[in-house]
């Protein structure tokens, strides 16, 4: 492995667009510092997956447009990325009649007992369920476990808790938390679910329609927000957060700012660095680039 620098995520100008020329992200610049808890917020389709999966190095973006750790995320091997999204958390190995404890042996439990039994206690995993025989909720727990097991410096987390109860995603938000400030190492998050996420990012980037319309410290954009609104404005009547009521803000704004989706069908202009070949978008079915998208 090449020697790699802190675990920083920057973008330059980042542009990416799909086989049917369309436009996945366009000239998306970010700096995201080593020890960061990121949340990625934007509308369905606003290019937050696309984005988490060039960071992965699952996508080929053009040079000197993505560096993480200090190096190409696609064109270099790198330790400790780990990219939890679609393809994983459909993976139909969890649904067979298999033990807790087979799943999380296989992915390096026995190599790493201290973090095998502190994730089996966060995410309240019984290690004699059967997974063919849990709920959608238990299982995800399990993925987590598996997909954390092993020491990571870069997390990057695409829509994975969506099936946890609420005191669930609280216990996970705060291990993530803890990784953070004690250990070297960043997280990039895009959700929907905002529970008890008050507070847990350090960084906000705002995402539009392949676009990133704001981004900066979490603290900074929610002062300015009450700077210009006032702190009436950012408290909600049904008793949101301060971050809640921003998320809801920009995506109100967002749809309006789109319209029907019918009518600003994202096209080409522009965007003319189209993947092919091996680990392009040239070799996915359209159904996988639909779902991604």
């Amino acid at each position: 492995m090449p020697n790699q620098g802190p675990p920083t995520v920057q973008t330059t100008n980042l542009t990416y667009s799909f086989p049917d020329r369309s436009t996945g992200i366009s000239n998306i610049s970010l700096s995201l510092p080593p020890r960061s808890r990121t949340l990625l917020i934007g509308a369905n389709g606003a290019g937050k997956t696309t984005l988490l999966r060039l960071l992965a190095g699952k996508r080929l973006a053009p040079p000197n447009t993505i560096s993480v750790a200090g190096v190409d995320p696609f064109t270099t091997g790198l330790e400790g990325v780990t990219y939890l999204g679609l393809e994983w958390v459909l993976n139909a190995i969890v649904r067979t009649d298999i033990g807790v404890d087979e799943l999380l042996r296989s992915v390096g439990g026995d190599y790493y007992p201290d973090r095998r039994d502190e994730l089996v206690s966060v995410l309240d995993i019984d290690t004699s369920w059967r997974m063919h025989a849990v709920s959608d909720g238990e299982r995800r727990r399990v993925q987590l476990a598996m997909g954390l097991i092993r020491p990571w410096t870069i997390l990057l987390l695409d829509e994975i808790t969506v099936d946890l109860d609420v005191w669930s995603r609280s216990q996970f938000l705060g291990f993530l938390r803890k990784e953070t400030e004690v250990r070297e190492c960043t997280v990039v998050y895009a959700t929907h679910i905002l529970d008890n996420l008050a507070g847990w990012p350090t960084h906000l980037v705002h995402m539009h329609m392949g676009t990133v319309k704001q981004w900066g410290q979490a603290e900074e954009i929610l002062r300015k927000e009450i700077d210009e609104k006032g702190e009436e404005a950012m408290v909600g009547a049904v008793g949101n957060s301060k971050l809640g009521e921003l998320v809801l803000r920009w995506l109100r704004d967002d749809l309006k700012e789109r319209g029907p989706r019918s009518q600003n069908k994202r096209g080409p202009e522009g965007l003319s660095y189209l993947t092919t070949g091996v680990g392009g978008y040239g070799l996915e079915s359209k159904d996988k680039l639909e779902a991604e998208r």
